[in-house]
């Protein structure tokens, strides 16, 4: 396919996207079926332009004057993939399955190419109305904060040091040139490309199914490190998803103590059994939601991890529709979710143990708030520096996450180039 075809099956998608409200990656899914003669590299590149035109969508928008799929599509052709008006015009017409030729108000358009007189929301490609708590949570920095949830994200690895090491893996995929981060000391990165470019199909490699290593983001990883199992430990993920922490932390304990994986949701535990068996985890077992499924661990757990329901702001890297589909009433709901988690959670902690707060999103909502209103409602909880483990860990030298006072600490994609990321620790009494 030519570059006028891909433009035309791109505004195809996203006309999918828009009139049925469906996911991207499932709308990309179903075009590639239907249209069997594009290759994977037609396919990687209709989807490069759908993903990258929802991650600017608020400023392509506001310089293209309208937010049709067709106008999404040619802006993001025209600013993040520089393409001028005569080549755009010059693909159109050399393609018989391109899009109608750009008329006069889309060549003004991408000719003018100013922000200057946007408001901020547009200028950094987020929701109009979480405009104040970005500018609350990052004052000074909040443009540049804003703005890097509108780039691509990079592919991460966590090697598996159960198995393997990171050199050894590093030398398996050399072929794709994965490079070390700089905090996680676990991690290999493929960064992000430009344009049409494609992610490596790290998951096809004979090492991965081996169980060398996971696809997982730094930011997940430096979490799950942040949470500090020691070996021998008794830890609850009362949150535990498709595991990936619960196989972080289980590498991190070198298969000693229990790990116990439990969700409310049963469906979301279902990868991590065939995940536990590949990464050879022995130290971990999952806790279906049943009538007294826990009650054994009751003041028992040494370390209890609430990886809880949220909004997912600190992932629109990777799911960039959900930025524009979130809602305040489902803000709301996520945070009626959390008190319902932390609350459930803390009868598990040990006296002396750790419930340890975790969340993929950046709204201080779901967030510090969350932190505070359960300090005040459990006395018997205190919260405790975080920011000091993050600097045993990395140091000072290394990027730093955002804290108000260092007993918290978020992660984003501009300060620490990972999704974005809250931890807090609060420690209960003895006694």
């Amino acid at each position: 396919m030519k570059l006028g075809g891909r433009l035309q099956a791109a505004i195809e998608v996203l006309q999918e996207v828009e009139g049925r409200k469906r996911p991207v990656a499932e709308a990309l899914k179903d075009w590639g079926r239907t249209h069997r003669f594009a290759g994977s590299g037609d396919r990687s590149a209709i989807g490069n332009i759908v993903y990258d035109a929802m991650r600017s969508r608020a400023s392509i928008a506001w310089r293209m004057g309208e937010d049709t799929p067709r106008a999404l599509a040619i802006g993001t052709l025209a600013f993040d993939w520089n393409n001028s008006p005569e080549q755009l015009a010059a693909a159109i017409a050399d393609d018989a399955h391109a899009p109608e030729a750009l008329n006069d108000a889309e060549v003004a358009a991408i000719e003018a190419k100013s922000l200057k007189d946007a408001p901020f929301w547009v200028k950094g490609d987020i929701p109009e109305w979480v405009e104040g708590a970005f500018l609350e949570a990052f004052e000074e920095d909040a443009h540049m904060e804003a703005k890097a949830f509108s780039r691509r994200p990079p592919v991460d690895i966590r090697v598996n040091t159960l198995k393997s090491t990171v050199e050894k893996v590093q030398k398996e995929l050399s072929r794709f040139d994965p490079k070390p981060t700089k905090l996680s000391k676990t991690c290999l990165r493929f960064p992000a490309g430009k344009g049409d470019s494609r992610q490596p199909n790290i998951q096809g490699d004979p090492a991965f199914r081996k169980g060398f290593y996971e696809v997982q983001d730094e930011g997940s990883q430096i979490v799950s490190s942040l949470i500090y199992p020691r070996a021998g430990e008794q830890v609850l993920d009362f949150c535990a998803g498709a595991g990936g922490k619960t196989l972080a932390m289980a590498a991190q304990m070198e298969n000693k103590g229990q790990i116990y994986a439990y969700d409310m949701n049963a469906s979301r535990l279902a990868p991590i059994v065939d995940r536990i068996t590949r990464a050879g985890v022995r130290n971990a077992q999952t806790r279906t939601p049943n009538d007294g499924a826990l009650d054994d661990l009751m003041g028992r757990m040494d370390r209890v991890v609430v990886d809880a329901p949220c909004t997912g702001t600190g992932t629109w890297r990777r799911r960039p529709e959900t930025k524009w589909k979130l809602t305040e009433e489902q803000l709301e709901k996520r945070v009626e979710e959390q008190q319902l988690a932390l609350a459930q959670a803390r009868q598990f902690v040990r006296p002396g143990g750790y419930l340890i707060y975790i969340t993929c999103s950046v709204l201080a909502a779901e967030n510090e708030d969350q932190i505070y209103h359960f300090i005040a409602n459990n006395p018997d909880f205190e919260l405790v520096s975080a920011g000091e483990v993050w600097q045993d860990l990395y140091g000072l030298e290394a990027p730093q996450p955002w804290s108000s006072d260092m007993m918290s600490v978020t992660l984003t994609p501009a300060s620490t180039q990972t999704d974005g990321f809250f931890f807090s620790v609060l420690e209960r009494h003895q006694g």
